[in-house]
């Protein structure tokens, strides 16, 4: 396993759209290294997700998992440990919920996005076996947020508003009045 360099905004891979994952691929030992890697450059780089794309690799692939209280979201529930290729995601409610959303690719930086806070995602596993569930809440923002890195998008062009976007260490994220 290795830790990969996690590109930041700029880079013209992280505006790319991904291609799809076929069948054959989930059983090469290069995919199956690419999952571990991702694993632990996620966990490295104390992140709560992470897609391909944002280590240059332009294949719809995101793991996701942290444990309750993460660093870099305080407050934070449990996202389970999971491995998503080929997401597709459906809203079943308008974008409302906000959260203040940062991204291993915008380091140190933080944006108030809102979304959906109910999907249907359908994807495959690593073992290319489909599922499909309706997601709220948190789990629903994490997974919107790295599906979205798959087709070059990125939580900054998503911003309610430009004026809810900076430095962590600068920015008031609790209490401030987002009108």
């Amino acid at each position: 396993m290795a830790i990969r360099k996690i590109l930041k905004i700029g880079n013209p891979l992280l505006r790319s759209i991904s291609e799809d994952v076929t069948e054959d691929e989930v059983n090469t030992k290069d995919f199956k290294k690419l999952l571990k890697d991702m694993f632990e450059t996620m966990k490295y780089a104390d992140g709560v997700g992470l897609a391909a794309p944002q280590i240059g690799v332009l294949k719809k692939v995101v793991v996701v998992g942290s444990e309750e209280d993460p660093e870099r979201y305080k407050g934070a529930p449990e996202v389970p440990r999971q491995i998503i290729l080929n997401p597709i995601i459906e809203p079943l409610n308008e974008p409302a919920d906000g959260f203040w959303e940062g991204c291993l690719s915008v380091p140190g930086m933080r944006g108030y996005v809102e979304r959906p806070s109910k999907i249907k995602m359908t994807w495959r596993d690593e073992k290319y076996l489909e599922h499909s569930e309706i997601i709220s809440g948190f789990r629903a923002v994490v997974l919107q947020h790295e599906c979205d890195h798959l087709f070059g998008v990125l939580y900054v062009d998503r911003l309610k508003s430009p004026k809810l976007f900076g430095y962590n260490d600068e920015i008031d994220t609790n209490g401030r009045d987002l009108d």
